[in-house]
């Protein structure tokens, strides 16, 4: 076993991720692993893990490999296994073309949430993803609040709210979901914070935006088809909910380093 493991640090709207390529399958994670990596005080830092694999080469993929060359196998910053992240998607989607292993236009990307049609730009242009369709449930009770729960591939609860700086500190006893907080500023634009499953607070969460417009858009019965702009603490995305059910995410996706882990303090 190498004595090191490389790792690349990426963002989409400042929510970061350690990514790790794994072209032959052979990196086993585990979560004391993942919960190392993405300590920011004694380890890289990080919302979460993106283990960069051949789809016929991961058991969770291989249904898809005839679909898409590469699985997203990706872990939130408390080791546990998550179904999707739309910009952790983008991230990955940045590295196979960095990396000369996708060409730039149309990919496609396997998750656990299912197949993923990714559109990158050359350069550093912006990445957008056909993120499936939003599957809209019964109204869930967060700490109180009645919200809007939206399955982006993982589960949502989406919570409206005067002004999301007036929050302060965010919590929630609703630890099974993640949880939006979304205010409306204008016609198609919202500003939007969201305490993560598994992570806590973040900068962004793409399939978290996605699932804000969709309740936004119930909310205000604003057509389907219209792009909205989604502040969010790390940035902007821009966001479809479109005709056929599907919503199209798009934002930045940026690689900012790359390095070497020493597998001994990672291992023990």
């Amino acid at each position: 076993m190498p004595a090191v493991l490389r790792f690349l640090k990426g963002h989409g709207t400042e929510n970061d991720f350690v990514l790790l390529p794994d072209p032959e399958g052979t990196l086993a994670l585990t979560p004391t692993m993942v919960r190392r990596l993405c300590d920011r005080h004694a380890g890289l830092g990080a919302d979460g893990v993106l283990r960069i694999v051949p789809s016929a080469l991961d058991p969770d993929g291989a249904p898809y490999a005839d679909q898409a060359r590469f699985f997203m196998d990706y872990r939130n910053a408390d080791g546990s296994v998550a179904e999707m992240c739309g910009n952790g998607v983008r991230v990955y989607a940045r590295y196979l073309v960095a990396t000369g292993l996708a060409r730039p236009g149309r990919l496609r990307l396997a998750t656990r949430g299912g197949v993923r049609e990714v559109d990158i730009e050359p350069g550093n242009g912006l990445v957008s993803v056909d993120m499936g369709p939003a599957v809209v449930g019964e109204p869930v009770d967060v700490d109180g609040v009645q919200a809007t729960f939206v399955d982006m591939g993982n589960p949502h609860a989406v919570v409206s709210v005067d002004s999301v700086e007036a929050l302060g500190w965010l919590w929630t006893t609703r630890l099974d979901l993640n949880v939006e907080y979304v205010e409306d500023r204008g016609p198609a634009a919202i500003a939007m914070r969201v305490h993560e499953r598994g992570v806590g607070e973040t900068r962004s969460c793409g399939t978290g935006a996605c699932a804000a417009v969709v309740a936004t858009s119930l909310r205000t019965a604003t057509p389907r088809g219209t792009a909205f702009d989604v502040q969010v603490p790390g940035g902007e995305l821009v966001v479809t909910w479109r005709e056929d059910g599907h919503v199209l995410l798009s934002g930045p996706a940026v690689l900012v380093a790359q390095g070497v882990v020493d597998r001994a303090w990672l291992d023990h």
